[in-house]
């Protein structure tokens, strides 16, 4: 691009101030929902759907499971927010070879997404909870619905991982790896899931609902598979920063080795955090 010179008889004209926080986030909010319109919109979408679970919050005064009947909606919203963005965000930076097959993605994602979504929300309407629910056959089909479509997706990011690791992904050697390795575990941390699905509920040791975590509802008496499920997931985030970080002030070399390293280190605490769930013991044991 050419640059333009200035003439002297003028006055300089000051340079434009640096965007704020909040102008590089709706920036990056417009370029997602230029290149991946499906995950864009599953987390508008999901956005909303927080709101409309917080503003439920103090006006609903049943609990489920230990915590207020909206809580569940809310977090599940929140954490479907972060995944949509991260994922579109993610998959934008593989090459054009590849971005059919994130078309495909995008659209599975988006509505296994939306399917969990219905069911958690009518449930929640209900009093009810929606997960390891087969207290009838209405509740044991919606159950077997989200999981068909929680398979959909664990196939999708299946798929994603295939592409990320077949095709290098534009930036840094060490973003790249990051890429990689934050889908792979994230796609781990899923698969943990299929512990909950098997135990029928996500305490080791006490039934669910007991003492938990405020806001959370992790056991404070007893092991929870969420704990692992949660940081393997978001791998997600973590992993890609962290490549994208060390490769703006490393050079190559050391930069992949810590992001391997970061990896290895990320992979390590899911581990010892689902061993001690099956263990039985709670991270936190408060009164």
């Amino acid at each position: 691009m050419p640059t333009l010179a200035f003439s002297p008889a003028l006055p300089a004209t000051p340079p434009a101030a640096a965007p704020s926080l909040f102008g590089r986030i709706g920036t990056a909010l417009r370029v997602l929902r230029r290149v991946n319109p499906p995950l864009a919109w599953a987390g508008w979408l999901n956005l909303g759907l927080a709101g409309a679970a917080l503003l439920l919050l103090p006006l609903d005064h049943r609990v489920v499971t230990g915590l207020p009947v909206w809580m569940k909606p809310l977090k599940f919203s929140l954490s479907i927010v972060t995944y949509a963005w991260t994922l579109g965000w993610l998959l934008a930076d593989l090459p054009a070879a590849a971005q059919r097959a994130v078309r495909r993605i995008s659209w599975a994602v988006a509505a296994a997404m939306a399917v969990e979504q219905v069911v958690i929300f009518g449930q929640a309407a209900r009093g009810l909870t929606s997960h390891y629910n087969a207290s009838t056959p209405l509740n044991a089909a919606l159950f077997s619905l989200m999981g068909l479509f929680i398979g959909v997706n664990t196939v999708a990011a299946a798929w994603a991982v295939y592409l990320a690791w077949r095709h290098r992904p534009h930036g840094s050697a060490s973003y790249a790896w990051g890429l990689r390795l934050g889908l792979l575990e994230f796609l781990v941390g899923s698969a943990l899931g299929g512990f909950m699905i098997h135990a029928g509920q996500h305490t080791v040791g006490a039934p669910d609902g007991g003492p938990g975590l405020p806001g959370l509802g992790w056991s404070t008496v007893a092991g929870d598979l969420r704990l692992a499920h949660f940081l393997g997931m978001h791998a997600l985030q973590a992993l890609p920063l962290l490549g994208w970080a060390l490769g703006r002030r490393l050079p190559v070399r050391p930069a992949v080795a810590l992001t391997w390293g970061g990896a290895a280190l990320w992979a390590a605490a899911v581990a010892a955090l689902l061993l001690g769930a099956l263990a039985g013991r709670p991270l936190l044991a408060l009164p």
